[in-house]
């Protein structure tokens, strides 16, 4: 990705134009878009970013513009270094703790303290090493769960990424069934990787990961080895919308649902979908502007 282009909004514009995002069906996926705070002591000072590997065309740039339903912030258009800006942007991140996992980059050494369990996830081209605050706050939540006592027999994660969240959840549930799946290929030898780097056995058997390319719940494997106890998701917030029915069908009587990647905007939309598939609110994190969610499926009387 060669160019790029800023905005500088208020936070609440740019939360609006993200959720435009998700919502535009018509986007041009060679655009990518990401928002965040332009510094920690200013919270309500926001930057929307753009990615291309073209130079923007007005087009472009209309409809970057687009997503601004009130007033339309400055563009500032630069040509970028040819870089590997998803490696560049992972290397060198300091590691995060969240409950009982402390991760990584090759970059850090490992933790030494007992009882965390630790994970190095390198630059990739897979999104989720556990520095976003989404994954940092699902790896809390797990650890939540697994002290509330929840027990997981068979569980799947839904738009794995690095495989971090499955690799986690293994951690607690040693013994489980996992199903790990993402709609983007690349993943596949991404998790395969970091798997064998953090000795993760992947397979079929309990205690190992199976991987599969997947769109959603939308596969006959992912189907077979269903229905689970445990689901996790962090992806976006209108997939997650999308999505929460099959999440639903896909949990036995009592099961748990596991959400992130929404703002906490957009929680209000994410429980009504849940609420509807028969999901109930079992507890939530909010870390920054995103929430984290815990959802249990009503059980049988």
């Amino acid at each position: 990705m060669s160019w790029k282009i800023t905005a500088l909004a208020p936070r609440l514009l740019v939360e609006a134009a993200l959720i435009a995002h998700e919502d535009a069906l018509d986007w041009d996926h060679d655009i990518l878009i990401s928002g965040s705070e332009v510094a920690e002591d200013q919270p309500d000072d926001w930057r929307l970013e753009a990615w291309l590997s073209r130079k923007p065309t007005k087009a472009d740039k209309a409809a970057l513009a687009g997503l601004f339903a009130t007033e339309v912030p400055p563009f500032v258009v630069e040509q970028l270094p040819e870089t590997d800006w998803l490696v560049a942007s992972q290397q060198g991140l300091e590691p995060i703790s969240a409950g009982r996992f402390h991760v990584h980059t090759p970059d850090h050494p490992a933790s030494m303290d007992a009882g965390v369990v630790d994970f190095v996830i390198p630059a990739s081209q897979a999104f989720g090493t556990g520095q976003h605050a989404t994954t940092a706050g699902c790896l809390a939540m797990l650890t939540h769960m697994k002290a509330q006592g929840l027990v997981v027999r068979n569980a799947a994660d839904i738009g794995t990424g690095t495989g971090i969240l499955a690799f986690a959840a293994r951690a607690l549930w040693p013994q489980a069934y996992y199903t790990a799946s993402d709609i983007d290929r690349v993943c596949v030898d991404v998790v395969s990787g970091n798997a064998a780097a953090n000795g993760v056995p992947m397979g079929s058997g309990a205690g190992r990961i199976t991987m599969t390319v997947a769109d959603g719940m939308n596969h006959p494997l992912i189907a077979a080895r269903g229905p689970y106890d445990l689901v996790m998701a962090n992806i976006l917030a209108g997939p997650l919308v999308a999505l929460a029915p099959d999440f639903g069908a896909a949990l036995v009587p009592g099961g748990h649902l596991l959400l992130a990647g929404l703002l906490e905007t957009q929680e209000p939309g994410v429980r009504a979908a849940c609420r509807r598939a028969g999901l109930r609110l079992a507890g939530r994190i909010v870390r920054g502007d995103w929430s984290i969610l815990w959802l249990r499926k009503r059980p049988i009387r």
